[in-house]
C-alpha cells in the first residue's frame, strides 16, 4: 500500500494502516534520535512525540510522498528540543541521591561496552560484503534517504527495507552465536 493510501486510512482510524506507517518509518526516527546521541529514554520520547505530531497533523499532510522528510524534520526538531530541555535540567547539590554511585558506572561498564562493541564488529565482519556495505550505508549519520541509498547501492527503493531487515537478522544471529544477547530478548 502506498503512503498516500496509508495516510488516508490512518486518518480515518484504520489501525492496520497506522501500524504499517509505524513499521515503515520507525527505524528512520530511531536513527535520527540516535544520531543526536540521546539517552534511550530521551530517544524514545523523541520518537513518540514525532508520532504524536503526525497524529495531530494527519489531515494536513499535503504531499504524502514527502512524509519521510516531514517525519525526519520533525524528529530532528524534537531532538534539538530534548537537548535544550536537558541543558536546562541541572540537578542541585541538595538532592541526596547524588551521593550514591551511578549503577553500572565505572571501569566495569566501560570494559563491558568495549567488549560488546568488539563482538558486534567481529559479527559484522562475518557477513557478506553486500550486507556489510548495505548496513554501513543505511546506518550513516545523518541517515540517508531511501532514494540516496537506492542510488548508492544500485538497488530498487522497495528492496531496501526488506534487505536491511535480512542483513540485521543475520547480524543478530551471528552476534548471538558469539555470545552477545539482546537486552529485550528479541
Amino acid at each position: 500500500m502506498d503512503t498516500t493510501a496509508l495516510l488516508e486510512s490512518a486518518a480515518n482510524g484504520d489501525q492496520a494502516a497506522w501500524d504499517t506507517l509505524v513499521d515503515r518509518f520507525a527505524s528512520l526516527l530511531w536513527s535520527i534520535a540516535r544520531a543526536h546521541r540521546l539517552s534511550d529514554a530521551d530517544a524514545a520520547d523523541v520518537v513518540q512525540t514525532t508520532w504524536l505530531k503526525l497524529v495531530e497533523n494527519l489531515g494536513r499532510i499535503k504531499d504524502p510522498d514527502r512524509l519521510p522528510g516531514w517525519l525526519a524534520t520533525t524528529a530532528r526538531h524534537e531532538c534539538l528540543r530534548q537537548i535544550r530541555r536537558g541543558d536546562r535540567e541541572r540537578p542541585t547539590d541538595e538532592e541526596p541521591w547524588q551521593a550514591e554511585p551511578a549503577p553500572g558506572s565505572g571501569v566495569d561498564a566501560a570494559l563491558l561496552l568495549e567488549e560488546r562493541n568488539a563482538t558486534l564488529w567481529r559479527a559484522l565482519a562475518t557477513l557478506s560484503e553486500q550486507c556489510r556495505q548495505r548496513l554501513r550505508v543505511l546506518m550513516a549519520t545523518p541517515p540517508p534517504s531511501y532514494a540516496e541509498v537506492s542510488a548508492a547501492l544500485d538497488m530498487p527503493v522497495g528492496s531496501i527495507g526488506p534487505t536491511r531487515q535480512r542483513c540485521l537478522g543475520r547480524l543478530r544471529e551471528r552476534a548471538g552465536l558469539a555470545g552477545l544477547g539482546t537486552e529485550d530478548g528479541a
